[in-house]
């Protein structure tokens, strides 16, 4: 069989001359090639209720010299979706504690924290901070996991800068569209994206810069698709043995980056304390603070006369 052919062009080659058995596996790739991607031999195999000797031949008929290439073909073009599934199932064939999870968790994070802070751009660090606070209304755009961290970004520039709209809503893409339809050169678009990157957050980057708006991106390096589309750029080293991505360092960008733009802000202990007054009714353990939206407390009763009087004789006698 000739190199360079797709998994489905080599199986609509091969499907003539395939034995029933084969031709049942053929139909099941071509059904699911990104499940089948993921699959060692033996998951393949009893997917599809065959023995292991047989799925080896299938891949024989194929072409190939046997199982591992055939996948290994199967998963090209899949290399980046793929890249968590593979590093999980070798963190799960090693034998390891709770506890050895734990401390290696905390060791990718704290590599990961260290090798953004060696890798930050002074420039692009200015120009990040000077751009959000000279636009007239910043958006943020993130979704999946990045739609959390968005609402974290909001949280943290809302108190420095005139307007800051989370567009990573339960309204979906669609929804952000809308909003973002009214962006205007004098605005900023936020957009958050780590692999596995989600679509959407591309596609309204690229409409956001074909109507003249500036993006700042926060992603994971140059190699990004955001990159390209984004006039300033803030990367963060987000790898992880057990998920797609480390949320930690990207929420300690974001927190880098938030204090930043309150360190270079008009006023920004005024705002801090004017924001934590309004504030004080709904913090607990603060002095007089009762929440507004609470009803007034219930006022005494009318005394009745007897107490009355009887108060009364009281102050008279004193």
């Amino acid at each position: 069989m000739p190199k360079g052919h797709s998994i489905s062009d080599r199986i609509a080659r091969s499907l003539p001359t395939l034995t029933p058995a084969h031709r049942r596996m053929a139909e099941y790739v071509l059904a699911n090639l990104f499940r089948a991607a993921t699959m060692r031999i033996d998951e393949f195999a009893a997917a599809v209720e065959v023995s292991v000797a047989t799925a080896n031949r299938f891949a024989r008929a194929l072409g190939f010299d046997g199982y591992p290439q055939f996948r290994a073909e199967l998963v090209r073009g899949f290399e980046a979706t793929l890249a968590p599934v593979e590093r999980l199932r070798s963190e799960l064939e090693r034998p390891a504690t709770v506890a050895e999870v734990f401390a290696a968790s905390l060791e990718d994070a704290a590599a990961n924290a260290e090798a953004t802070r060696r890798g930050i751009d002074p420039e692009a660090c200015e120009r990040a901070v000077s751009a959000i606070l000279a636009a007239q209304r910043v958006y943020v755009a993130g979704f999946g996991a990045s739609g959390f961290l968005a609402g974290l970004l909001q949280h943290g520039l809302e108190m420095h800068c005139r307007m800051v709209t989370s567009v990573a809503g339960a309204g979906g893409a669609s929804h952000a569209a809308r909003q973002l339809f009214k962006l205007q050169p004098s605005d900023l678009l936020i957009v958050i994206a780590f692999p596995r990157y989600v679509t959407d957050s591309i596609e309204l980057a690229e409409r956001v810069r074909s109507r003249g708006g500036q993006v700042l991106a926060l992603t994971d390096g140059p190699t990004s698709p955001l990159a390209p589309l984004a006039d300033i750029a803030l990367y963060a080293q987000a790898g992880n043995r057990l998920s797609a991505n480390s949320d930690a360092t990207v929420l300690a960008l974001i927190e880098a980056l938030c204090g930043a733009v309150a360190h270079r802000a008009e006023r920004p202990v005024k705002a801090a304390a004017e924001m934590t007054e309004f504030l004080l009714p709904w913090l607990y353990g603060a002095p007089d603070a009762e929440p507004a939206h609470r009803s007034a407390p219930a006022q005494p009763a009318e005394p009745i006369a007897g107490a009355t009087r009887g108060r009364s004789t009281n102050t008279r006698k004193s």
